[in-house]
């Protein structure tokens, strides 16, 4: 199948990839020419058959909003959109409407992966018409793990990102509970081999995971972080899940608490969000603040 795909950062540009090794043909388009296989967005549209399709791994927000635009007026009807970015899931049915407009197809796909999906392949939760969703089986099976799971039709327009927020949400929430336990073990004499402990964790516990296997990394590269400074950022999508929670009336008490502790973060070198750090750049690649 053939695809467009604008933004090759770290995770696009793996995307690219691993399409490509599934034998997809892939028109990349990114603002760093270094990068990019075409000169212009109105370049890419030019060298795909129609019906195209084009995926956008850009961020949220204002930069969406201006692909979305620019796709808007250089794509036919019967083409597709596809946001692939972490856009709020009200903005997959602005854009949705504005591209209908033009008779052109949207689906929102949240993609979880980070920096190990070209390896390990990308969780995709996909929003949209079964119609247009269908089209794209192809390049979803290519991107999604090998076997049964990891990918998923979650509804309509807008449900994707919406799984793919709570998804991240339960995610602030489990990393926090892994960086308390880690804290407290630090903090007793008693014990004296931290990284040890973590480890032990790994088989045959309840607690296993991969969220797990990625602190045991952080702890071999730096056994008590003390080269990172105690700061995570938030991606946007925990502050938008404890929203919708609100809006709903569900209590989401841990992943509040989770989100609430990154805030603390910044006003603290707190020891807890050194390994929230830590993992954050494990499994996403995402950037750590360092003492130095």
């Amino acid at each position: 199948m053939q695809i467009g795909l604008v933004g090759l950062g770290k995770m696009g540009g793996n995307m690219r990839e691993r399409l490509r090794k599934a034998g997809h043909t892939v028109v990349g388009y990114d603002t760093n020419p270094e990068l990019s296989d075409v000169a212009s967005l109105a370049d890419l549209v030019d060298q795909l058959d129609a019906p195209r399709t084009v995926w956008v791994m850009v961020p949220a927000g204002g930069p969406t909003q201006l692909v979305i635009d620019q796709l808007g007026s250089h794509l036919k009807p019967y083409d597709i959109v596809v946001d692939g970015g972490n856009s709020r899931w009200t903005d997959d049915e602005k854009h949705a409407k504005e591209l209908a407009a033009h008779d052109i197809g949207f689906v929102d796909a949240g993609v979880s992966g980070g920096v190990w999906g070209l390896q390990n392949g990308y969780a995709l939760m996909v929003g949209g018409e079964k119609e247009h969703v269908d089209r794209l089986k192809p390049i979803f099976e290519a991107l999604k793990p090998e076997g049964p799971y990891g990918y998923v039709h979650a509804g309509k327009v807008g449900a994707g990102h919406f799984a793919k927020m709570v998804h991240n949400g339960i995610e602030y929430a489990m990393m926090q509970a892994y960086a308390e336990g880690w804290e407290l073990l630090e903090k007793v004499e008693s014990v004296d081999n931290v990284r040890e402990v973590f480890r032990s964790w790994q088989d045959g516990t309840v607690i296993r995971s991969w969220l797990l296997d990625l602190a045991v990394n952080a702890l071999d590269e730096d056994e008590h972080l003390e080269k990172l400074k105690g700061f995570a950022q938030d991606s946007g999508e925990g502050r938008w899940t404890v929203e919708a929670a609100i809006d709903h009336a569900v209590p989401l008490p841990a992943i509040t608490t989770s989100l609430f502790a990154r805030f603390a973060s910044r006003q603290d070198d707190s020891p807890q969000m050194k390994m929230i750090a830590a993992l954050r750049n494990q499994f996403g690649g995402h950037a750590v603040e360092s003492k130095e």
